[in-house]
């Protein structure tokens, strides 16, 4: 296990280790905290349904998981109409997936050496025995509602670890994934950069740039956005909010959409008016 892969072999588990295994194609992971016993507690939609985006991306990528194909786990049971906080085998857990342990307390060089986010976390972890009493707590009460964008699986693992949550109402989520997400499209929509350099060399170190930075800033372990809430307090939270919880989430993620698409606009704009200067200055030339 190192920067190349944090695969890891079943025997090298500990109670309280965050784990996780890529789903269709290495798009996406999904995680959890293994308990012991070969036992995983972990967040999800519904079983086989971690993406939970509610659009039919779901269909796509549900269409494409892994499935058990009827057969019902003998140690867990059917879970397939299950959601929210459960227990699950290793097996059913993996769903026919390889096994990956997530990194904590790790360097700057090293967090910025993979490239891929959700895999590791500048963020220390709490003792083992402090993750596991989170972990079953939650599978008692509950983590809230499931969102890809603000609370996900990953965003229950870190939680688990660490105790830390995201304050601030426009934000995504701890996930390490969706920051690496939201860095891709900055680098992208951030198009207007390019007329710094020149050559296909250069625009590829400033967006690899910006995704680093972006990713960076975004860590759990680096943003000052943060705050450590007892897991007694946040079910009670989450408990008192409700429906208006949720509604605050969809608000924050039609926000983000309309930056993007805002940021998309600017875009087009500056790529016109750049365009109409030069072909002014080509005029006055002639």
């Amino acid at each position: 296990m190192g920067v190349l892969s944090n695969k890891i072999e079943r025997e090298e588990l500990k109670p309280g280790d965050h784990i996780y295994s890529w789903r269709t194609a290495y798009i996406y992971a999904h995680h959890g905290i293994y308990v012991g016993d070969g036992m995983v507690i972990h967040f999800t939609r519904a079983a086989g349904q971690e993406t939970g985006t509610g659009t039919i991306l779901d269909r796509v990528l549900f269409s494409s998981s892994p499935t058990n194909m009827g057969i019902v786990c003998e140690r867990c049971g059917d879970q397939s109409k299950l959601h929210g906080v459960i227990n699950s085998c290793l097996d059913c857990f993996l769903a026919g997936g390889n096994l990956y342990l997530f990194n904590y307390s790790v360097s700057s060089a090293f967090f910025l050496a993979k490239a891929r986010g959700g895999t590791c976390t500048l963020a220390a972890s709490d003792p083992a025995v402090i993750v596991l009493n989170r972990a079953k707590y939650l599978l008692d009460n509950g983590f809230g509602t499931y969102s890809l964008f603000k609370n996900n699986c990953e965003d229950f693992a870190i939680y688990c670890k660490t105790g830390l949550l995201v304050v601030t109402e426009f934000s995504l989520g701890r996930s390490g994934q969706l920051a690496s997400f939201s860095a891709a499209i900055s680098a992208v929509t951030s198009s207007p950069l390019r007329y710094l350099t020149t050559g296909a060399a250069g625009l590829t170190v400033l967006a690899g740039g910006m995704y680093c930075i972006g990713r960076y800033v975004s860590d759990i372990g680096i943003r000052r956005d943060v705050i450590k809430i007892p897991v007694a307090n946040l079910v009670a939270q989450a408990r008192i909010e409700g429906p208006a919880a949720a509604a605050a989430a969809e608000a924050t993620i039609a926000a983000t959409a309309a930056a993007a698409a805002a940021a998309v606009e600017t875009t087009v704009a500056t790529e016109v008016v750049m365009e109409a200067g030069a072909t002014e200055m080509e005029c006055c030339a002639a």
